[in-house]
């Protein structure tokens, strides 16, 4: 079997070079060189990289007019690629991230021609310290992060995407701008019959952050739980599953002002289409039940 073909695609908004060029160099580093690197401005011009960074195989920059959000982005560097035509896997990377290890890519085309309906590999996210947040364990509850294993989601940060399952399953949700894209496509290439892999030996170094860094987080957090929710749950499951995050919301969420966003974004999830609706199978959910995560939670 000819080794899966080997993409990396980095998204930025421009106001992290220094940690862009940390990562490109960390990928030149590879003892497995990708055949092309996306790297895709999101609203913002790109420098030169391939010639000041001394990068491997052929880099297409793709500046795009305006900030689409990072499924947006990443749905741009992945048209690009099937121009191109010739790449199997795509490596995504957050552009503040960094591979310490210079076997990543080695281990992910293993990983990927050792299982051909393998279709989501995930990354562990570490800190400097090598400490990683619970929030970045793919399971529920206080997980060993060194524990790998199939699973039902992945972390956007670091991870790899069969082209062959996003040509069957379909692209990012790019209307999300933001939150709960990677579990709106891990359900659906769950549902048909695709495998997700957590593999904790894959590596990415990542500044230890929260998501409510974010300006917009409390209000697209709610709004996109609600489309994730009408787009691919059964309908049964659907109150059940909001009743329960609405509940645990209220018991975490301790800012005024963030649940005021929070139930902004929520009626607009109502509110607003939540585009295409494509809910899973019911063994589908009792698949991901079985595998430590009920679609109701």
């Amino acid at each position: 079997m000819r080794a899966p073909r080997i993409a990396v695609a980095v998204v930025t908004m421009g106001n992290r070079p220094d940690e862009v060029d940390a990562l490109l160099r960390s990928v030149a580093k590879q003892d497995v060189p990708p055949e092309r690197i996306v790297v895709v401005g999101n609203g913002c011009p790109l420098p030169e990289f391939a010639r000041r960074l001394s990068l491997p195989g052929e880099v297409t920059p793709i500046e795009l007019d305006e900030n689409v959000g990072c499924p947006g982005g990443r749905n741009a560097a992945l048209a690009r690629l099937r121009e191109f035509g010739d790449i199997d896997v795509v490596v995504d990377l957050d552009d503040d991230g960094l591979l310490v290890d210079a076997d990543v890519l080695r281990r992910v085309r293993e990983l990927y021609a050792a299982d051909d309906r393998l279709g989501i590999v995930g990354f562990r996210i570490a800190d400097e310290l090598g400490g990683t947040q619970q929030r970045h364990v793919p399971r529920i509850g206080s997980s060993d992060p060194l524990r790998g294993g199939y699973v039902t989601g992945f972390l956007g940060g670091g991870h790899a995407l069969r082209m062959a399952m996003l040509d069957e399953v379909g692209d990012w949700p790019a209307k999300f701008f933001f939150a709960h894209e990677e579990t709106d496509l891990a359900w659906r290439a769950a549902d048909a019959g695709w495998r997700i892999l957590y593999a904790p030996e894959l590596l990415l170094q990542h500044p230890k952050t929260s998501p409510a860094r974010h300006a917009i987080y409390y209000r697209v957090n709610a709004r996109n739980r609600v489309w994730l929710a009408r787009r691919r749950l059964p309908f049964a499951l659907v109150p059940v599953h909001l009743a329960v995050w609405v509940l645990l919301t209220l018991l975490r969420n301790r800012s005024r002002a963030g649940l005021r966003a929070w139930f902004g974004g929520f009626v607009e999830g109502v509110r607003e289409s939540a585009g295409e609706r494509r809910p899973m199978r019911w063994r589908t959910v009792w698949r991901l039940t079985r595998l430590g995560r009920p679609p109701v939670i």
